[in-house]
């Protein structure tokens, strides 16, 4: 009984000590923020988040959406991480197409492959990412003048950027198309990986991927007919007019080569973590798909890239996550991402504070968004009686 009386009081000791642990510590925050808050009042500085709604009285370079210089801090917020999405998309996808086929180059047999492979790897992974974006960028710039645009097939190159043929309708309506089509194909992966669909038909299951996929290639459809003026050509053609660029599609040499500097780069380290996910699988496993007659292809799809693909996401997780982040690079050129257009409002506002909160939760909602998606996905497809990692 004594002994356990002891322990009793020890147990609250400790809470008590705890509590007050907590209690100094939180009055140390509230002090420290009336002491701010008082500082910035006596320089003209306000709290809070009120100038959100005030016009921002600046030009964005880039955005998905039309945007003007009258238009409130928050939509310019919005418009930057919408940026910083593009860009991720682009980065993501381009860097892991690329990345396959230089890994799947390292892990052939045939040594000239290998050898450009090797060759890409060492160059770009050991160069800095800031140093290839001024690379990639300074070549944009070197480009001749519009009126000695290069010509590829119907598009025009130069110092200002790329003209593309394109559809003859706005960037809003392009946006609102590509995020149909996003959230369309983000549904379907859901329920091709979620856990309550495993109990339906796999036939059935692919059918209503399939149908996920189609709406929202139908909505992209019919947000480019509703864009679309009545009356006018469909399409549209770059063509020169004195010293500029008429028609077509402008790609910023900012854009361009922030995309390309991120996919180069992810590239090379997307490739290694292919040829580590091949080289976990083991011979035998191929060598028993083989006695089974499977077709070399058939081992390659359906033994070799499963198994392989299981060992490379855990790892493909962290990489993503961290080429998200590099997009804020896109500052050293211009390219209006979500760090610049914070960047630039802390200079135009002053709010500082308030502005670097909103910048650690915009990248806070970015990568545990990301991170949260692609770790439900590698549970799913994770060996059932095997343990899985990710990024937590």
């Amino acid at each position: 009984m004594a002994g356990s009386s002891f322990r009793r009081r020890k147990s609250v000791r400790g809470i008590v000590l705890q509590g007050g642990f907590l209690a100094l510590i939180a009055a140390v925050v509230i002090g420290a923020t009336l002491t701010a808050r008082d500082t910035l009042a006596k320089q003209g500085l306000t709290s809070g988040f009120g100038f959100l709604r005030k016009a921002t009285g600046w030009e964005m370079n880039f955005s998905l959406l039309p945007t003007t210089t009258s238009d409130p801090y928050w939509w310019y917020l919005l418009m930057g991480l919408l940026n910083t999405l593009f860009m991720g998309v682009i980065g993501l996808t381009g860097a892991s197409v690329l990345g396959l086929v230089v890994g799947l180059m390292r892990s052939g047999r045939n040594p000239a492959a290998r050898l450009l492979a090797t060759l890409y790897i060492e160059l770009f992974r050991n160069l800095p990412l800031i140093l290839q974006l001024f690379f990639w960028y300074a070549m944009a710039n070197a480009l001749p003048a519009p009126r000695q645009s290069l010509e590829i097939g119907r598009a025009l190159v130069n110092a200002r950027g790329i003209y593309l043929p394109g559809l003859a309708i706005g960037p809003g309506t392009v946006a609102l198309a590509i995020l149909a089509v996003a959230v369309g194909a983000c549904v379907a992966i859901w329920v091709l990986a979620a856990r309550r669909f495993r109990r339906m038909e796999p036939q059935r299951q692919r059918r209503l991927s399939l149908a996920a996929l189609g709406a929202g290639l139908a909505l992209a459809a019919v947000a480019v007919l509703a864009g679309h003026e009545p009356g006018t050509a469909w399409t549209s053609w770059p063509a020169l007019a004195g010293l500029k660029v008429d028609g077509g599609f402008r790609v910023q040499p900012e854009v361009y080569a922030l995309a390309i500097a991120i996919m180069t780069y992810g590239a090379a380290y997307v490739g290694e973590i292919v040829r580590g996910g091949f080289k976990a699988v083991g011979r035998g496993q191929m060598e028993a798909a083989a006695a089974l007659g499977l077709s070399p292809w058939q081992i390659f799809s359906r033994v070799r890239m499963p198994l392989a693909f299981r060992a490379m996401l855990p790892i493909l997780i962290n990489q993503y996550v961290w080429l998200i982040k590099a997009t804020t690079l896109g500052i050293a050129v211009g390219f209006s991402d979500f760090f610049m257009v914070i960047a630039s409002s802390i200079n135009h506002s002053g709010q500082t504070f308030e502005f670097i909160a909103i910048l650690m939760g915009g990248f806070l909602l970015i990568n545990f968004t990301l991170a949260a998606v692609l770790n439900r996905l590698n549970r799913a497809i994770a060996l059932k009686g095997h343990q899985t990692t990710g990024v937590q």
